[in-house]
């Protein structure tokens, strides 16, 4: 019996384990929204800049997915944690999300986006910087639309649109992934 016991604790401690990218502890389990949806953590990675580890970044989804495609179109909540690691300033920070974007959609696509990101973009432009330690999420809520939380304080209007967050979603597993490695172990490839 109490082998049994030791073996249940063990298993419930490996399930409730987190993932550690670049010393940031990423939840294995997260709830999101109203009712409090239950989450897994995909994949998580870091994403590095020549030779600078810039943030930690988690992906949680309702189920797991291993392909981009699928975890850009699965149903249902979904999470963007990032740690950082260094001071970014918002116009940086911007920047890069624009860039992502901008690599994995067409012309029209980018056109449709196009106001989403500008609102986007102002709300994290009022952040002035990204400073090392902030935790900045981004939820699909699919009553809600896209969530920007700051430190787990709401930041701006929420962004309607699953397109939206699908298009988030693609500056790390989109077909021009910010860096493949980061895609890969968000898919949940161990490195």
């Amino acid at each position: 019996m109490r082998v049994a016991l030791f073996a249940l604790l063990g298993l419930a401690a490996s399930l409730a384990a987190a993932a550690e990218v670049a010393g940031v502890r990423l939840p294995d389990t997260e709830s999101l929204g109203p009712g409090g949806t239950p989450l897994v953590l995909n994949g998580a990675g870091a994403r590095k800049r020549a030779f600078f580890q810039v943030y930690a970044i988690g992906l949680s989804l309702a189920e797991r997915r291993t392909a981009g495609a699928e975890a850009i179109g699965a149903p249902g909540a979904k999470r963007i944690a990032i740690h950082m690691l260094r001071d970014v300033g918002a116009d940086a920070f911007v920047e890069a999300l624009v860039e992502g974007i901008r690599e994995n959609h067409s012309a029209a696509e980018l056109a449709a986006l196009e106001p989403r990101v500008k609102q986007l973009s102002a709300t994290l432009a009022e952040l002035k910087e990204a400073k090392k330690g902030m935790r900045i999420t981004l939820d699909w809520v699919p009553a809600a639309g896209t969530r920007l939380a700051v430190e787990g304080r709401p930041a701006g209007s929420p962004i309607p649109g699953e397109d939206f967050y699908r298009a988030l979603l693609r500056i790390w597993l989109g077909e021009r992934p910010v860096q493949d490695d980061l895609k890969r172990a968000l898919l949940g490839e161990k490195q």
